[in-house]
């Protein structure tokens, strides 16, 4: 999609996939008109594109959602990553964003600090290459993300050490100079002792050497990074720490070589600060690096579950192969207490296989011939040879790990305002940093020049955009992880947002609140119809049919060891029954709305339908030719987890809301024992969006609850959807979250989770706004004039590096986050 803005006309251009006649560029224009603010929309069906104008800004998520609606789809570029090096604060994040977003095709662009990655949506005009050249005229270097999550993680651990080098040589230097000169100011007999045995003058020139040294090579990678960005007029965090430990080192030099220069009474050297300031801020970054790897060790462990070999069925003999050898289609025997190396289906043998790291079920599941197993998951006590189904990259393990790293890169809306405040953030430390020093030096006492330097030096160090960068994307990481590890997939990292927010959670009944397996309970027939022919002939038409309704019946006529007609001219009525001809004779089963539609009247089983719908039954009724000649019931086991779940909402605050296609009696009977808030009854297939979109009138935020596939479009209509897994499906598309084990409890673990996060999240804004706001003035030195503080520069270093180090502490709790339901 290209954007542009020409006269005060906001246009956008979109390619779209599914369009086959007129009458689709009809809909996708239609749809695409009722979104706010669209003045015009134009749709080439030749092109596969649709160009929407409007004199305002236009909300392409809008469009897109408008569109996919209608049952389209908007082709959108795989989306580039990239690997970012240099990137300190939040202010690097906001102008590597905006350098991406100014190439032209650049859709949309996502750079998080934590993961020093850059996420960037695009036409198939933008090249990595083109992102890449944009990155670095920004003063930051980048590569395509090609090495693999463990090359990734054993690239940092080498930075790490490497940082864990300099931070010793720093201290090695820099604690003689702090001894020497604040041992000095602090202990009047140490003061004496170096001004007897040492002398004034080598012990500046020994200061000196040590510090040269500390700046030259531990503190280099500040002055590398952070010079160059301030002759850009884009200063950051290196920048900030390369002029405050420079401007302490610079006067300390003049005032040991050339002290004739300065006026008198402020000859005194500050290479403790410089020295200091370096070794303390080093220190903070090797405790934040420490605390980073932290955050990302759910991804960690999940890779950490795949074997490296596989035991593969070779002519007739079983040989261990390197994983990477084993394709789809080869049979892979696995022995009791192995790991599950693919994704596969039994072919032979029984056993119990651990699961939990897939769903977050504790219980093992039983697997027999015909069962589907993950890789990554322990085998327990029995024996198993499987055929290999999927591999590498398309395994469910895969999968997951790649869905985790998406939505730990992804960007909140909670981030917004945070980025429109870090991205002028170091300027203005700057710019206060140069007042302070004016300030002091036009209205302070003397040495007016030596406060004026010291307490603009505290200002530049004391200031930390990194704690403002880090807020948000370490909760996020950590948050994901957690529920990765609980069975609870966050595909997009906004879900964890909006799904906070949600005042309902609307719920899809058949294999949502139920086990999706009815069963036939009762069968009434009219006089003059003989009970066992009706039911295979009733059956014998439902074997026609997908429906799980469908299906009880045919179980329930082969348990009675009936023989099923032939059934000719079968039809199924969306969302009100079936029929078909079976013995010459027309055969309608179905809901009573159905039977109304015929023309027959359903009052003679009025007391038995409504003493089914009271006991949560499903009534349907059966017509031969133009007589009503039967009412049967089916029921849906509700799930164990069901009430469970439902209390838990209700206890987070959360109404439940019932959507189901039963009549009301049916509904209301079951929403009563489950105690649902509210009841949307009699709802046909295509009705459920519009049901979701009442609730969300009714109610505000909504969540949508189904099985990800039927339920699609109510998923994509909601605020945030939560689709079912199965335990072996997570690219459910429509879906925001994907809830591993089928078990209802993930919905309320899901939203705790999500409020927990962005609980944290606003701990840790609370904290870095709070910060700065606070000690910024403080080293400026406003407390001076009441009490006679002021902030040494070395203090304001010790500060500013513990500030990122308290985020990331703050961020890492959420891996102790307990689920409400177990």
């Amino acid at each position: 999609m290209s954007i542009s803005n020409s006269s005060a006309v906001f246009r956008e251009t979109l390619s779209i996939q599914g369009m086959t006649c007129a009458s689709c560029v009809g809909r996708v224009e239609k749809a695409l008109k009722k979104v706010d603010g669209v003045e015009q929309a134009n749709v080439n069906l030749a092109t596969e594109q649709a160009v929407v104008e409007s004199s305002a800004p236009l909300d392409r998520a809008a469009l897109v959602k408008a569109i996919e609606r209608a049952g389209y789809d908007v082709v959108v570029a795989a989306p580039i990553e990239l690997s970012i090096d240099g990137m300190t604060c939040a202010s690097c994040v906001a102008r590597v964003e905006k350098a991406l977003k100014k190439v032209p095709g650049v859709q949309q662009a996502n750079v998080n600090l934590a993961t020093e990655q850059a996420w960037v949506e695009a036409d198939t005009t933008v090249s990595a290459d083109k992102l890449i050249q944009a990155i670095r005229k920004a003063g930051y270097d980048a590569q395509l993300q090609t090495t693999t999550t463990t090359e990734q993680a054993d690239l940092k651990a080498s930075e790490q050490q490497q940082l864990k080098r300099d931070l010793l040589i720093s201290l090695v230097l820099a604690i003689p100079v702090f001894v020497l000169e604040m041992g000095s100011h602090l202990i009047p007999a140490f003061h004496m002792w170096v001004m007897h045995q040492i002398g004034q003058m080598p012990s500046w020139l020994l200061q000196f050497v040590l510090t040269t040294l500390v700046l030259l090579f531990p503190g280099r990678r500040f002055y590398q990074k952070g010079i160059p960005a301030l002759l850009r007029f884009a200063p950051d965090m290196n920048s900030l720490v390369a002029v405050g430990t420079l401007a302490a080192y610079s006067f300390s030099v003049v005032a040991t070589f050339m002290p004739q220069l300065l006026p008198e009474g402020t000859v005194n050297v500050y290479f403790e600060a410089a020295a200091v300031i370096v070794s303390l801020i080093l220190l903070g970054r090797y405790f934040e690096a420490k605390a980073k790897g932290r955050t990302s060790q759910a991804i960690q462990h999940l890779i950490g579950m795949q074997p490296k070999t596989a035991r593969i069925v070779r002519n007739g003999q079983s040989v261990e192969v390197p994983l990477a050898e084993v394709s789809s289609g080869m049979q892979v025997d696995i022995r009791p207490g192995e790991r599950i190396p693919v994704d596969g289906e039994v072919l032979d043998g029984r056993s119990y296989v651990d699961e939990s790291m897939i769903s977050g079920e504790p219980l093992p599941v039983e697997k027999m011939a015909g069962s589907a197993v993950v890789g990554g998951t322990i085998n327990q006590n029995g024996s198993l040879s499987i055929r290999a189904t999927a591999v590498g990259a398309d395994s469910v393990l895969a999968q997951i790990i790649r869905m985790v790293e998406q939505a730990q890169g992804s960007k909140l809306p909670i981030q917004a305002l945070v980025d429109k405040v870090t991205m002028w953030f170091v300027p203005a430390v700057m710019l206060m940093a140069v007042l302070t020093f004016l300030a002091w030096l036009i209205f302070g006492p003397e040495p007016a020049l030596t406060f004026g330097l010291v307490n603009a030096v505290a200002v530049l160090i004391i200031a930390c955009p990194c704690a403002m960068g880090l807020a948000t994307p370490t909760s996020i990481m950590v948050g994901t992880g957690r529920g990765a590890e609980m069975g609870i997939l966050f595909r997009k990292g906004e879900a964890l947002q909006l799904l906070q927010e949600a005042q309902v959670v609307a719920v899809d009944k058949t294999g949502t609140l139920t086990e999706g397996k009815p069963q036939l309970t009762d069968f009434h027939v009219q006089a003059g119809f003989e009970q066992t022919q009706l039911l295979s002939w009733v059956a014998a038409v439902e074997a026609k049919s997908e429906h799980p309704i469908a299906f009880a019946i045919v179980e329930a006529a082969q348990q009675q060891g009936l023989s099923l007609p032939a059934v000719n001219d079968f039809d199924s009525i969306v969302g009100s029954g079936v029929k078909g001809q079976v013995n010459g004779q027309w055969l309608h089963i179905g809901a009573d709305r159905y039977m109304h539609q015929l023309g027959l009247s359903t009052t003679a089983f009025d007391q038995v339908a409504v003493r089914l719908g009271q006991e949560g039954k499903t009534p349907l009724y059966v017509a031969v030719e133009d007589q009503l000649a039967a009412i049967i019931a089916v029921a849906d086991p509700i799930k164990d987890s069901t009430f469970a779940a439902i209390e838990a909402l209700h206890q987070l605050g959360v109404k439940v809301a019932m959507i189901t296609g039963d009549n009301r009696h049916t509904a209301e009977a079951i929403a009563r024992q489950l105690k649902i808030d509210t009841v949307v009854a009699e709802v046909l297939p295509e009705g459920k969006v519009d049901s979701v979109r009442e609730l969300q009138q009714q109610y505000g935020r909504l969540a949508f609850v189904g099985d990800g596939i039927n339920d699609a479009p109510a998923l994509a209509q909601a605020d945030v959807g939560l689709a079912i897994g199965t335990g072996t499906d997570v690219a459910i598309e429509a879906a925001d979250v994907v809830l591993m084990s089928g078990s209802l409890k993930g919905i309320p673990n899901a939203i705790a989770l999500s409020q927990a996060t962005i609980r944290n999240i606003r701990q840790n804004l609370f904290w870095a706004f709070v910060y700065n706001v606070a000690l910024i003035p403080i080293a400026a030195g406003v407390l001076y004039p009441l009490w006679g503080i002021l902030l040494s520069p070395m203090f304001a270093a010790g500060a500013m590096a513990l500030s990122s180090v308290f985020v990331l502490g703050n961020a890492l709790r959420l891996k102790r986050f307990a689920a409400p339901l177990q």
